[in-house]
């Protein structure tokens, strides 16, 4: 899937699917493509991946037809504007809040290479492009993915601004932000959580903008959420999906084999 038809899918309700990837073993890229991935979800908010890594990995992904969509490490434009550089067909921005964060975020992802005060009055509705300009803009920035994570009391407040935000592709949850925020810390089934995630899914469908929740505890709870109209399906990681596997075949084996059985937590990664 290109970035193209990742936007194309998101805004009309189509479902997308992706992963995260952690590992930046230049074996993974391939193995990935053959799960059926849509797209990856390249975080460095909470990963150390340095840029010119980043670069080789968009660019191996985009190369395999699968979009690179990267969480860059706040809500800065001009971040969002690196990690396109760098060959992401998506961003990702943690902790947006408020609908001028967002319109930012669209000036950057929709509107390159424009920037600055000319930029600010565009979309801010004082000044209009040309016909020329405007043709070149929309045409160039087609292939760009804009999602913003909604991970906050504030940001639910302020959700119906922030989906009226031209540009926006689509809205994602993050689960760990939000239960805290809610405060309801990693009470991944209390009905604060769970309301406020079918709020958000609701919404963002209604106003034709993609919706989806980075998780990994439940597939049949990410299937209610899709049934529900979430189509940005972002399952688990893939540190957290060998971690879980290889502790089910050992526990296996040494249950069978008589051994001592072990099962030591999934690591935690922050969404």
């Amino acid at each position: 899937m290109t970035g193209r038809e990742l936007s194309s899918s998101l805004r009309g309700g189509r479902r997308a699917y992706g992963t995260l990837i952690v590992s930046t073993s230049p074996h993974w890229p391939a193995a990935a493509k053959a799960t059926g991935l849509d797209f990856a979800f390249i975080d460095t908010e909470h990963i150390a991946i340095d840029r010119t890594t980043l670069a080789w990995m968009c660019q191996t992904f985009r190369a395999l037809a699968v979009a690179p969509v990267v969480r860059i490490p706040s809500p800065d434009p001009y971040q969002a504007c690196v990690a396109l550089d760098n060959g992401a067909e998506g961003v990702i921005a943690p902790y947006v809040e408020t609908p001028d964060q967002a319109r930012e975020l669209s000036g950057a992802v929709k509107h390159r290479p424009l920037k600055g005060g000319y930029l600010r009055d565009i979309l801010e509705g004082r000044v209009r492009m040309g016909v020329d300009l405007e043709s070149y803009v929309r045409e160039r920035n087609a292939g760009n993915v804009l999602i913003v994570n909604i991970e906050s009391t504030p940001a639910l407040e302020a959700l119906d601004e922030i989906l009226a935000v031209p540009g926006l592709d689509a809205v994602q949850v993050g689960p760990h932000d939000l239960t805290s925020s809610l405060g309801v810390p990693e009470q991944y089934d209390h009905p604060l959580y769970l309301d406020a995630v079918r709020t958000i899914i609701t919404k963002a469908r209604a106003r034709g903008v993609g919706a989806g929740v980075h998780f990994w505890l439940s597939v049949e709870r990410e299937i209610e959420w899709a049934r529900l109209g979430a189509n940005l399906i972002v399952h688990s990681g893939d540190i957290m999906l060998f971690t879980q596997k290889l502790r089910d075949n050992f526990d296996r084996m040494r249950t069978e084999l008589g051994d001592t059985s072990s099962k030591p937590a999934v690591p935690e990664t922050a969404v």
